[in-house]
């Protein structure tokens, strides 16, 4: 097989970030860690209608994440809206602080078709270990509003989805978040595996389970990824990030925004994704994956969800 560095078609799945703020103060995470080596902000409507407009023809999916809560974005469901109305499937994840019985029926009537709601522990003990800050009751009140508005509207959407980021603090209560989940109502419960930013020496977070991790303990006692880092990507072919300032990025690995394709705001979507940085890129991938480094910490090729019920 002939591989190419360029893309002949626009990407179905993109990822949009509609703010950098974060009302939680997770580890692992720029937003939490309030440590942006880039601008911060909040996700203008033009920028995004623009963005919209050149590629629903050819756009499947649209995810409104990247860093930040969407939920503290002024306009977020009408965000959602505006893509819902063009028949773009919709997915955003919340920490679901923010989800009163009011924005739960809002979030039903925008259209959103799959929503994921962090629950990373089954006792406040547990959860705030990582996500810091947070107030597990807050999370469980608002996904019970969630399911509430549905059954109100009579609404199959959105799909919610409780995600579990398993770590060492909170793999003991993976069945008893499940359980939680059946007696709530949610769709489904996914366990996800961590990424740390620098697990080569080790970490607290690192789960003692393997299926959990996304790592292994070598013979010489560092820490790897158990990813074989192979030579391909389907990212880089068929999906991207767009920050909230209109700068186009590899993909959702990319979690300090290093490595920017090109600003919408100077150019067309089409040009900066068939441009010479993006060609540039794709062919160092496909010569030596592991020697860019935020595909050392990625991954593609093994299985980031755990298991689902």
């Amino acid at each position: 097989m002939v591989k190419q560095n360029h893309q002949l078609g626009l990407p179905f799945n993109i990822s949009i970030e509609p703010t950098t703020t974060c009302n939680l103060g997770c580890p692992e995470c720029p937003s939490g860690l309030k440590q942006f080596t880039r601008p911060t902000g909040n996700l203008e409507m033009e920028t995004y209608t623009n963005i919209i407009d050149q590629l629903e023809k050819k756009l499947v999916f649209a995810y409104f994440y990247f860093q930040g809560e969407p939920y503290l974005h002024p306009k977020f469901l009408e965000i959602v809206q505006y893509a819902a109305k063009k028949k773009i499937y919709t997915v955003t994840s919340t920490n679901a602080h923010f989800l009163t019985p009011r924005k739960a029926e809002e979030t039903v009537l925008s259209g959103l078709d799959r929503i994921l709601i962090s629950i990373d522990g089954a006792t406040q003990e547990t959860y705030q270990a990582y996500r810091i800050d947070g107030k597990l009751s807050k999370v469980l009140e608002g996904t019970k509003n969630l399911v509430e508005a549905k059954r109100k509207l009579n609404s199959q959407t959105p799909h919610i989805i409780f995600q579990m980021l398993v770590v060492k603090p909170n793999e003991h209560e993976v069945e008893e978040v499940r359980r939680i989940g059946k007696e709530i109502g949610v769709d489904e419960v996914k366990l996800k595996t961590a990424q740390i930013y620098d697990f080569e020496n080790g970490s607290d977070l690192i789960p003692e389970q393997s299926q959990f991790s996304r790592y292994f303990k070598q013979a010489d006692g560092k820490w790897a990824i158990k990813n074989k880092m192979l030579n391909h990507c389907w990212k880089l072919w068929h999906s991207c990030v767009i920050t909230w300032d209109g700068k186009v990025f590899p993909c959702c690995f990319d979690k300090d925004a290093k490595y920017e394709m090109g600003n919408l705001q100077n150019h067309s979507f089409e040009k900066i994704w068939r441009g010479e940085l993006y060609n540039s890129f794709r062919t160092n991938l496909l010569k030596a994956r592991k020697n860019i480094d935020i595909c050392k910490n990625c991954t593609e090729g093994t299985k980031v969800w755990v298991t689902d019920n």
